[in-house]
């Protein structure tokens, strides 16, 4: 299947750690590209820096493999400087993290044209649409249940609005 004009070629998720939300967005999203036929680089990272070299933190393993998506060899990172020039879209689990990449974006040099678009990863989900992915790190099991629900929901939104453009 060939892509259309308005499927990125590689999407970026971002949320505060990387360790929680982000790494399951980016599998949630790899596998769910994956079955509608679309070729999409995904990858994660974090605004903050304080899990980089890290693995997924144990619960939202345990979570996403309970689910069938396998996270356990990711590894955290920060976002940086060259992440806005090397994915098409970056999309945020949370407004927070959604400003703080803006400000990164305004700061950098470059055209518009040439940087990634930011937007809110439930931008586009009928359900969830512009709200925030809860941080379940100080949660429990429900709150990485939850997560899990609006990752698939979001993830599904995207790629089926690039499947009807």
């Amino acid at each position: 299947m060939l892509m259309k004009t308005c499927t990125p070629s590689s999407v970026l998720l971002v949320c505060l750690g990387n360790i929680c939300r982000s790494p399951t967005a980016e599998e949630v999203f790899r596998q769910q590209a994956a079955i509608a036929g679309l070729s999409i680089k995904v990858d994660s990272a974090g605004t903050g820096d304080w899990h980089i070299g890290h693995k997924p933190d144990e619960r939202a393993q345990r979570h996403a493999k309970a689910h069938g998506y396998k996270i356990n060899k990711l590894i955290a990172r920060q976002i940086n400087t060259d992440d806005f020039r090397n994915f098409d879209l970056i999309l945020a689990m949370d407004a927070q993290n959604l400003a703080d990449l803006q400000a990164l974006k305004n700061n950098l040099a470059d055209t518009e044209n040439s940087m990634a678009k930011l937007a809110l990863f439930s931008e586009e989900d009928p359900t969830y649409g512009g709200a925030d992915v809860p941080d379940p790190y100080k949660g429990g099991a429900d709150d990485f249940e939850e997560v899990i629900e609006r990752i698939e929901s979001s993830a599904q939104a995207w790629i089926e609005s690039w499947k009807a453009c």
